[in-house]
C-alpha cells in the first residue's frame, strides 16, 4: 500500500461568536486559505489536484451548497477540479483529511486538498 504525507498547511485565525469573522461565509474563508496554499508552492500545477475534500458540519443560509467546490471555484482552481463537502458532525475536517490520505494510499489520486471549515 502506498504511504500518503501532509505536504503543507495553512490555517485562518480562530473565529468566535458573533466575531469579526462572522459575517464571511465558509467558502470564503476556505477560498483565502487554498490560494494561500497553493501560491506557497509555484510550480504546483493546480490542474493536477485530484481533489478538494473540506468538512463542513453545519451548511445553512448562503453557504449551504457543496462549500469545497464553490471555494475551490472561489480560490481560482481550474473549474476540472472535483471538490466534496464530508459532514461528520464532530471532527468532519479530521474526516476529510482522513479520506484524503485514505483516496493516495488506495491509489485514487496523488494530490489532495483537506481540511475543515
Amino acid at each position: 500500500m502506498r504511504k500518503a504525507y501532509i505536504v503543507d498547511g495553512t490555517r485562518t485565525a480562530i473565529g468566535k461568536y458573533a466575531g469579526s469573522l462572522a459575517p464571511v461565509r465558509a467558502d470564503d474563508l476556505a477560498a483565502h486559505v487554498i490560494r494561500e496554499l497553493v501560491g506557497r508552492h509555484p510550480k504546483l500545477d493546480p490542474a493536477g489536484i485530484d481533489d478538494v475534500i473540506l468538512g463542513c458540519a453545519n451548511q445553512a443560509g448562503e453557504d449551504n451548497r457543496n462549500v469545497a467546490r464553490m471555494a475551490l471555484l472561489l480560490a481560482g482552481l481550474p473549474e476540472g477540479v472535483p471538490g466534496i463537502t464530508v459532514n461528520r458532525l464532530c471532527a468532519s475536517g479530521l474526516s476529510a483529511i482522513l479520506d484524503a490520505a485514505r483516496s493516495i494510499k488506495l491509489g485514487e489520486g496523488d494530490l489532495f486538498i483537506a481540511g475543515g471549515v
